[in-house]
């Protein structure tokens, strides 16, 4: 999260961070799902929400 809001500070409005059940783990960007534990079964390696973030920002 913290990698998050030092590289797009300039364009997060706002950050939730939404508890659930059954292992979930979701990252949504305006509304797109842009990452998913669930449909990929593994934890997100270091960087990588950044990565698909930044690919999308750009």
């Amino acid at each position: 999260m913290d990698e998050l809001l030092k590289q797009f500070e300039h364009v997060i409005e706002s950050v939730a961070l939404v508890p659930s059940d059954g292992g979930r783990f979701e990252v949504s960007v305006n509304g797109q799902l842009v990452y998913s534990k669930l449909g990929t079964k593994r934890h997100a390696e270091a960087g990588e929400i950044v990565n698909i973030i930044t690919k999308i920002a750009e």
